[in-house]
């Protein structure tokens, strides 16, 4: 901080002469005279030598392209001209210069706001003097510190700290902040930079504390009073500290008082190193005692293991027979399977050709019941005419005599007619006979067609069902899975819990194995149902015993039809190593990779019974063939299953049953929904099989009706025909009644007893063929249903002998599984043999050993009766004992100078503590004196901020009074015009304008005598003043810049300034009246030899 120029300690007056060579103003010089004296000391300086302003430049500064640049005076310089010509972007440029803030300005929030519009950014170039004693690194610097400061339009500025010659010294903002600390610079003390807004703020307000505060910040009170706060808090964080560090001392303490307790405890150490040597004889036999108790065990350990070896030989060979006969079974197996689809393949040509015979000779057979029905019925109908015939010739044998020559003529015309009506008849009779076989035929191929219909329907129900009973466990596993898996295996589940509970099983059962395992690819589940199978409902168990109750609980809720399967192995926590069996396809992942399995016990029961690490999933069925049927099959893989779960072995193919997985599947509502749909479908086509039967017996019922009334239609025709035959036979007898005509009829009658007789014997031979059509159908029918069960049959042993495959596949993985265990058992055995063998080798030459060096440490043999551990955890706690005794008195210096270096750290610390307390209260008590001296400083300005107050309102003869109250921090001013002794004071509220701007320039001119600053700025100090108290407070304020003229005065103004006398220490710069195309604002000086 630059030092204060005037040298008035003591603030008394003393009487000086009054300079008249600068200015002629009137007013009482003898209160003057108080005001110039305390500065009296340094009048006689011609200029200020550090801080005052030379020169200031703008460009794009505000509304401005180009202002400056401003040659400033060393003492009173005037800013004059209108309103926007730029007389206040010269005072904001030299706030923003300096580093002031923009809300400093009273011009913006943001320095962004400075910059000319359409610019990029603005320039502020400030040059300060920087000469004598008090100069600013004067050697780096020179007489002149240039300050250029740019301003982006993001509102982001640069500094640049020159020297006289233009060289760029520093780029920091802190070398600016530091020339503005040495200089006393305060750009936001109103006492140095008093702008309009400012001015309006605290001056003319009428607010008393804003002149307070006005007051306090001009006189740099306000911060001195923020410091002492800021030093209160920082003793009260001190004194926080220094609770901490009492804690921290205890510690210290602690210390001390251990290194004064080993400082004490020295002691002697003979009997201890004798009872060490004794201790070392004992622990040198009793190692020997050790090693002899631990060889015998060993030693009944081999016999032991050596003779279990026995066990582990006849377990290999057990289990190597039972991979030979498992083996054997699964050929023989295969070998049936072959031979049982050889013989399908083989048989089922055959059926076609059956079945082709039985619909032969079916037809047959419906033939010859067909003559036989036509030869039974023309032989009924001879029998009839011959009745009639023999009738007709008695009739006309007793009529022959009666006939007149007019009924002969009217006799013929009948027989002619008859005749005709005959012949239409019998026509009809023919078109009848073929209308009967139709529906015959019709009836028979519909009776057919019903038949196949209802077995189909019969089929189709009880699919229906089924999948009804699926949709129904699937509905009910939304609230529990478990359900899928049967309607009774949650209650299942239940009683299983429930027994567990009671202690009836050693181990809980596992199951269903379907619900322990989880699919990783979806589209796989089928493959999984179809390769676990019923394994699916499996339950896996501990032990025997177990079993045992787990089959009685599943009698009572599997009573009747199949159970779910019990598999039987011991539990374990660890999962089988399959690596060296399993199968390990690059592309293609088998069923224990595919699965996540979270219990061991399921992945080990399923690798046992199913091998699920050797079966391979193959999405695609031809690429399934093409690795499994290929030349060289995976290695270890026996089987694999595709998507659609068909089975792959290396030589054979089976298609899957079903088409969807039933428990794995994980979007169950997406199986609701395929399952509701196919029994949407099922009951569709139940319905159209119902509607077809139901038309079938229609079409039966309607040609029945029209077989039996084209049938009843045929007898009467026939009867008609043969009653009109009679009728003709009836006329020609009677028209010819001669012998001849009985004699012809007895001819006809002979000719339908030869008919009867024929029709007779075609009946007996079409009986004789349809019975033998009958025999061959019967035949026939029995030949294709034999062969039918037999390829049935045949196919029913199939699906046994594939499960048992399956079984015997699994049975032999699990007896190679037993064998590799116990061939790697019987190896770890021989081992372990080999181990302790060499263990004992080791311990037998170990005591050979210690027995030698037992001797040589002690000759005799020693009987120890403790333990060698025991020994030598109390040899180790003597040694150490001994070791820290002997390095206690073997280093006692050491000891002694740790003891003393903590006793004087202690003392030390101890001392800092106390000494620091001290200062504490020492603290205290000069903060407290502090701020005494600060209570006194603000009273004696305020004494003295009251004495210039007065003094400067005599010179217009104004009586006035300022009233400070520090409790409220409020400042009240009062002002009489007129005479000071008659005239009452009043509020400054009650004044003139003018009268008002005079008392507050006086209340500025006085804080300008009781602070300090370089330079003292003021913006339009005068705008509310008459012209008489204008010329007063201008009189005044060039007074006391001709008293100090080591400071500089900068005033802006919009009065011309024409009536300020002429004098080489006024300079005046007048603004141009602004113009839109002006980039430079010229300024003319007043007084001419100045430019000079």
């Amino acid at each position: 901080m630059a030092k204060r120029k005037d040298a008035s300690p003591n603030g008394i007056p003393q009487k000086r002469s009054r300079k008249s060579n600068l200015l002629n103003g009137e007013g009482d010089e003898e209160s003057m005279q108080y005001l110039l004296t305390e500065t009296s000391q340094n009048s006689h300086l011609s200029s200020g030598e550090v801080g005052i302003i030379e020169s200031i430049s703008l460009k794009n500064f505000m509304c401005h392209s180009l202002l400056g640049p401003f040659q400033f005076g060393p003492n009173v310089n005037f800013i004059v001209g209108n309103n926007g010509s730029g007389k206040s972007a010269v005072l904001t440029a030299l706030i923003v210069g300096l580093g002031g803030k923009a809300v400093a300005t009273n011009r913006g929030s943001s320095l962004k706001g400075f910059v000319k519009e359409g610019q990029s950014s603005a320039e502020v170039s400030i040059t300060l003097r920087n000469r004598g004693p008090d100069a600013f690194k004067p050697v780096v610097y020179g007489d002149s510190i240039i300050i250029d400061q740019k301003i982006s339009s993001d509102g982001v500025r640069s500094y640049k700290m020159k020297s006289k010659s233009g060289h760029v010294v520093s780029l920091k903002k802190e070398e600016l902040i530091s020339v503005m600390d040495h200089f006393n610079i305060q750009v936001d003390n109103p006492v140095s930079i008093l702008t309009q807004e400012m001015s309006k703020h605290f001056l003319h307000s009428k607010g008393e504390g804003d002149k307070y505060k006005f007051f306090m910040k001009a006189t740099q009170l306000e911060q001195m009073k923020e410091d002492y706060a800021y030093i209160i808090k920082t003793k009260t964080d001190t004194q926080h500290k220094l609770d901490k560090q009492d804690e921290i001392f205890e510690d210290l303490k602690r210390q001390y008082n251990e290194k004064e307790d080993r400082y004490k405890s020295l002691s002697s150490l003979d009997e201890m190193k004798n009872k060490l040597e004794e201790l070392k004889h004992q622990m040198a036999w009793a190692m020997v005692f050790e090693i002899e108790k631990q060889i015998q065990p060993l030693k009944d350990r081999i016999q032991t293991e050596e003779g279990n070896t026995v066990k582990y030989d006849m377990k290999v060979t057990e289990w190597k027979d039972k991979v030979a006969e498992e083996e054997k079974t699964y050929k023989e197996i295969c070998n049936q399977l072959e031979n049982i689809t050889a013989k399908v393949h083989v048989l089922q040509p055959q059926g076609t050709k059956l079945k082709e015979d039985e619909n032969t000779k079916r037809k047959a057979y419906k033939a010859a019941e067909t003559n036989l029905f036509r030869s039974k019925h023309n032989l009924k109908l001879l029998d009839r005419d011959r009745e009639q015939l023999e009738k007709h010739t008695q009739e006309l044998r007793h009529s022959i005599s009666q006939i007149s020559e007019a009924d002969r003529t009217e006799k013929l015309r009948k027989i002619e007619k008859l005749g005709e009506s005959l012949a239409a008849l019998k026509d009809k009779d023919a078109t009848l006979n073929q209308q009967n076989d139709l529906y015959q035929q019709a009836i028979y191929k519909y009776k057919e067609e019903h038949t196949k219909i209802r077995h189909e329907q019969e089929e189709l129900c009880r699919t229906t069902d089924d999948k009804l009973r699926q949709l129904n466990s699937l509905k009910s596993s939304r609230t529990d899975r478990i359900k899928r898996f049967g309607e009774k295996m949650p209650a299942f589940l239940a009683a299983i819990n429930e027994a567990h509970r009671k202690g009836h099983f050693v181990k809980k059962p596992i199951g269903p194995i379907g619900s322990c395992i989880r699919v990783k690819d979806p589209d796989l589940s089928l493959a999984v149902e179809c390769c676990l199978k019923s394994y699916m409902l499996a339950f896996c168990c501990d032990n025997y015993k177990d079993e045992k109750v787990l089959q009685s609980l599943m009698s009572k809720f599997y009573p009747q039809g199949r159970r779910p399967l019990i598999l039987v192995s011991e539990f374990g926590n660890q999962l089988y190593n399959t690596s060296i069996r399993a199968v390990n396809h690059p592309q293609f992942p088998s069923v224990l990779q595919v699965l996540e399995i979270n219990d061991p016990v399921v992945a080990n029961c399923l690798i046992d019974v199913r091998g699920i690490e050797t079966v391979l999933l193959i999405k695609d069925s031809t690429v399934a063939r093409d690795v499994m049927q290929a030349k060289n099959p995976p290695k270890n893989c026996r089987e694999a299953f595709t998507r659609d779960g068909d089975q792959v072995f290396t030589n054979r193919y089976y298609s899957a049953e079903q088409t969807r997985a039933q428990y794995l599947s994980g979007d169950v509502e997406a199986e609701i929904r395929h399952l509701e749909n196919e029994v949407e479908n099922w009951k569709a086509k139940l319905r159209k099989y119902q509607e077809r039967l139901h038309s079938v017996d229609e079409d039966i019922k309607q040609n029945e009706k029209l077989l039996s009334k084209t049938r009843e239609s045929s007898r009467h025709n026939k009867e008609n025909i043969r009653r009109l035959e009679l009728e003709i036979a009836d006329l020609q007898v009677a028209e010819e009644p001669q012998s001849t005509d009985i004699f012809a009829l007895e001819e006809e009658y002979q000719d339908i007893c030869k008919k009867i007789e024929t029709s007779k014997q075609d009946t007996e031979k079409n009986k004789l063929i349809m019975e033998k059509c009958l025999e061959e159908l019967k035949e026939a029918e029995h030949k294709y249903r034999e062969h039918k069960d037999q390829i049935n049959t045949i196919t029913d042993e199939a699906e046994p002998l594939k499960e048992d495959l399956s079984k015997s596949d699994h049975e032999v993985e699990k007896s190679k599984h037993h064998r590799k265990h116990y061939e790697d058992k019987r190896k770890v055995h021989l081992d372990v043999i080999r181990r302790l063998k060499e263990d004992l080798a080791n311990r037998e030459n170990e005591l050979k050993e210690s027995v030698a060096q037992a001797q040589q440490i002690h000759a005799g043999r020693l009987e120890v009766r403790r333990s060698a551990k025991s020994l030598d955890t109390e040899i180790s706690r003597l040694r150490e004992k001994i070791n820290t005794e002997q390095q206690h008195q073997g280093n006692r210096e050491e000891i002694i100078r740790q003891y003393h270096e903590v006793v004087e750290k202690y003392k030390h610390i101890s001392m800092q503590m106390k000494n620091l307390k001290k200062f504490m209260v020492l603290l205290g008590k000069i903060m407290s004196d502090r701020h005494k001296a600060y209570v006194k400083l603000r009273t004696y300005l305020s004494l003295r901020c009251k004495y210039y107050f007065d003094c400067l309102l005599l010179q217009r003869g104004y009586s006035g009074k300022m009233t400070f109250d520090h409790k409220t921090e409020a400042l009240s001013i009062a002002v009489q015009p007129g005479d000071g002794d008659k005239a009452a004071l009043n509020d400054m509220r009650s004044l003139s304008g003018g009268e008002r701007s005079f008392s507050t320039v006086c209340f500025v001119l006085s804080l300008w005598g009781i602070a300090e600053s370089p330079f003292r700025c003021l913006d339009e100090f005068d705008v509310y003043m008459d012209m008489v108290n204008r010329r007063i407070s201008m009189d005044m304020m060039l007074k006391i810049a001709d008293s100090q003229r080591y400071r500089q005065f900068i005033f802006l103004t919009p009065q011309s300034m024409s009536s300020l006398p002429v004098s080489n220490l006024i300079r005046i710069l007048r603004m141009r009246d602004p113009d839109r195309g002006q980039t430079t604002l010229p300024y003319q000086r007043r007084n001419q030899e100045e430019e000079e």
